[in-house]
């Protein structure tokens, strides 16, 4: 199981194959595992590189 840090544009675009792959995975297989994994390292780096701001409160409303 090659699973790997997403540090690029080309990284993420690779993840997200993977993960699209492995969408059908149960829970607790080594798929399931794997589709665990990548999703979490996916998450970090779309926080880190695609942050979404906090609405302002009167534009919310």
């Amino acid at each position: 199981m090659e699973i790997r840090t997403i540090r690029s544009e080309e990284d993420y675009q690779w993840a997200l194959k993977e993960i699209d792959q492995l969408m059908d995975a149960t829970f607790g297989t080594p798929q399931g595992n794997r589709l665990d994994v990548l999703a979490t390292l996916v998450d970090a780096y779309e926080k880190k590189n695609f942050p979404i701001e906090d609405p302002d409160p009167i534009e919310k409303l």
